[in-house]
């Protein structure tokens, strides 16, 4: 027995005997570490996903989810895993949701988060304007979104002429809405048609298109049309047509309110 201890201790006196051990130990410990780590990334969970396509918008309900096991490591950080976290949620504005999609946490929000995004892109110093369109005058519901047109103006003049002309120029459209208030372009799943165009521009110009708007004894008549190259795309909307301004300003009015201490004027236009 006393042989043995002696050769056990000359055995682990030895350095290399313990270099030998010290890399056998190092080498356990790291195949542990790995063999563990890749048993927790392959580990399955339950992840819930889309169980149809979410257009923008629309109420999320358990019957539009669906859950599936997948291993940990393919679910990142912002992936929402539980579906009590999904139900009652809406789709965010500009956000379709694929079919067997995960759900992210940044696209979806309550229902008072909702935002209208034309509201939310308006310029400070604009007012939103609704510019009342169809099918025909959008060229067949060709006008979307973020990008640019001009509004051309018809009425007779004094002497019963007809006269045609740009009224505005560089118009950057904000959104298309249909009769009901929806975007026109954010569902992919049904067709809707065009009934306003939703742009934001200074007071002045909100005034003049108004008081157009009103003068229909002179069979004024505002239409829209895709805006030429000539003009910036980055450039702000403006009045195209002197002649056409001082037209509609010379055949109407604006009464100013008297200030009656609420804070807030309303001016009303008038046909003379």
């Amino acid at each position: 027995m006393n042989n043995i201890i002696i050769s056990v201790k000359r055995f682990l006196k030895n350095k290399n005997t313990v270099t030998i051990l010290g890399v056998v130990l190092i080498i356990g410990i790291l195949y542990w570490g790995y063999t563990r780590q890749i048993r927790e990334a392959t580990k399955e969970i339950s992840i819930p996903i889309a169980k149809r396509t979410i257009q923008p918008r629309d109420l999320i309900t358990k019957d539009d989810i669906e859950t599936i096991k997948i291993p940990s490591i393919a679910v990142k950080k912002n992936v929402i895993r539980s579906t009590g976290l999904i139900i009652g949620k809406y789709a965010a504005i500009n956000t379709v949701i694929p079919e067997g999609s995960m759900f992210y946490q940044n696209v979806l929000m309550t229902k008072e988060q909702l935002p209208d995004s034309a509201f939310v892109e308006i310029k400070k110093g604009e007012v939103v304007y609704n510019f009342p369109v169809n099918m025909e005058t959008t060229y067949g519901n060709s006008m979307m979104p973020n990008t640019k047109i001009d509004i051309y103006m018809k009425a007779t003049d004094d002497d019963k002429k007809i006269m045609v002309g740009k009224l505005l120029e560089n118009v950057e459209i904000l959104a298309v809405k249909d009769n009901q208030g929806r975007n026109v372009f954010e569902n992919t799943a049904e067709t809707r048609t065009p009934a306003y165009l939703i742009f934001g521009v200074k007071e002045e110009i909100h005034i003049l298109l108004r008081k157009a708007s009103y003068m229909s004894n002179y069979g004024v008549v505002l239409f829209p049309v895709p805006h030429g190259a000539t003009i910036e795309n980055n450039g702000e909307t403006q009045v195209s047509t002197q002649y056409l301004k001082d037209f509609i300003n010379s055949h109407t009015v604006v009464i100013d309110e008297p200030d009656t201490g609420t804070g807030e004027d309303e001016n009303n236009t008038e046909d003379e």
